[in-house]
This record gives C-alpha cells, structure tokens and sequence, in this order.
C-alpha cells in the first residue's frame, strides 16, 4: 500500500509557476506573467522540488532549463491542470445543458473554433455542439429554415453583431505578378465578400484578370495557390506553406475589408445559445 504521507504534493499554483518557468526558461520573466515577485517564484520552484525530493531545474547564470525529472513532470504537469480547472469549472458553473446547432465555413472552423470548443466545454461540459461547415449561402439558408441555431459568416454589410476583417493576397513565394500581364485567380463562390471584393480591386485598378480556379472551400483555393498556378484573396491570418502575403512592391491593389458576423436564427435565441456565442464573440473580437 502506497503511503500517501511519503508522497510529494503537487499543488495547482506551484505547477502553473513551474510550467511558466519551463516554457520561459526565466524565473523574472515568470514573475511577470504570475504576477508574483522574483524571489517568491523562486521560493515556489525550491518548495515543489523539495516535495517532490529532485532538482526541477539547471540553473544557469539567469536562465533555467529542465532536468529529466522536470521534463518528466512537465508533462503531466498540463494534464493535471486541465483536470483541475475542469473539476472547478464543473461545480462551481450553472449546470446549463442543450444543443447548439452552429453552421461555419470550413477555415473557420479551423482557425476559431478549436479554442472555442475546449474553452466552452470546460464550464460547460453538459451541452452539445454541432458543426456544419458549409458556404455562407447554405448556412444562410439552412439558418433561416431553422435548422442552424447561429452561423459566422462574411458579408460586405456591417451588423448588429460584425467586426472588420482584413483581406490580402496571398500568391506563390516566387511568384512575381508583374510577370503575369492577365493574373490567374483562386477564388471562393460568388457570393463571397472576398471574390467580390477582390474583382473590384482588381477592376478598379484597371489590372487584368481570369478566374483561373474555384472553390467553395479554404484548402481548394489554397491548392491552387500552393500549386503556383494562381493569386487569392484571404484573411490576413491566414498562412500556407509555400506561399506568402503581397506586398507594395507586388503592384496588386488593396482590397477592401470585409465583416465577420454572427447571426442568429430569426425568433429562436435561447439561453445556451446566447451563451455560446459570447465565447464565440469574445475569441473573434465582435461585441455582443
């Protein structure tokens, strides 16, 4: 039988130090983010080491590095944490429950949600969530018809509930425009912002073009772009390999933002629903 009075604690505040430690190598610059001084982390460091009877760290000069033991312990140090907020989050949140119907194009989805998802589900395990990822056409549609509960998508129109959202090109890392007298182009469906947007920048500027390649989707378009076979508009965050942002010096015209919104379905906004939407809100800067 294991004598748990022989065994080393691991409190939960020592650990966020001690991860804070490892990821910054630097007990001052783990002061500043725990909101601790210097000399009190270090005394954190020295108190989980002696609970635990093993050197945590190297020390060095004004950097740390982790021992075995400390790699060892860093690994599970973020499994028990999450367990920790969960248990927490579970007891002490409202017990809400439900099913959230949420409709997406897939590079947000991609982008936004993961974070959504774990963060929501950590104060409120009990509700379910389904993704559609679709065109923003289809959401609409299906969220009118009230088979979605609330969609994000992109429109040209601000809203009640919008923010801005940047556009630029993004062509092949060798690709110079100015050797393309007609620019090929990887466009999305025709009724998004980022086609429309990016026609007219491009026939504004007198600059000629074809549609080259199209996809209701961000990983067809990309393919496109990937292959070097054609320019497409995104969103500023978004990246490929093999691929890079334009810059003045490309002679392509800027092209005007779009909004990101939330919108709900028409008469149906529930409780769990709200609240979902606010986590949603909050990660993609819309004002609820």
């Amino acid at each position: 039988m294991i004598d748990t009075n022989e065994m080393g604690q691991l409190p939960p505040d020592l650990l966020r130090s001690f991860m804070v430690a490892a990821d910054t190598g630097s007990f001052t610059r783990t002061a500043s983010l725990v909101h601790r001084t210097q000399a009190a982390v270090s005394m954190q460091m020295k108190r989980l080491e002696s609970e635990l009877k093993c050197e945590l760290f190297n020390r060095q000069g004004r950097g740390v590095t982790l021992t075995p033991e400390g790699e060892i312990l860093y690994r599970y140090s973020g499994k028990i944490l999450e367990l920790h907020d969960e248990a927490l989050a579970a007891i002490a949140q409202p017990k809400l429950n439900g099913l959230v119907r949420l409709g997406a194009p897939d590079d947000y989805a991609t982008q936004h949600l993961p974070s959504v998802l774990k963060e929501f589900a950590l104060t409120h395990p009990l509700v379910q969530i389904e993704v559609f990822c679709e065109g923003a056409p289809c959401l609409t549609d299906k969220l009118n018809k009230g088979q979605l509960d609330l969609t994000i998508t992109t429109s040209n129109e601000k809203s009640t509930y919008s923010a801005p959202l940047e556009l630029v090109w993004i062509l092949p890392e060798r690709m110079n425009p100015a050797d393309s007298p007609v620019l090929p182009l990887a466009l999305f469906h025709p009724d998004c912002c980022y086609r429309t947007n990016a026609l007219h920048a491009l026939e504004a500027s007198g600059r000629a073009y074809r549609i080259a390649y199209g996809s209701p989707s961000l990983a067809g378009v990309l393919a496109a772009v990937q292959g070097g076979l054609a320019i497409a508009p995104v969103t500023r965050d978004t990246r490929a390999e093999g691929c890079r942002h334009a810059t003045p010096a490309d002679g392509l015209p800027p092209i005007q933002p779009g909004n990101m919104e939330l919108r709900f379905q028409p008469g149906n906004r529930s409780e769990v629903v709200s609240i979902f939407a606010g986590f949603i809100a909050n990660q993609i800067g819309i004002a609820l």
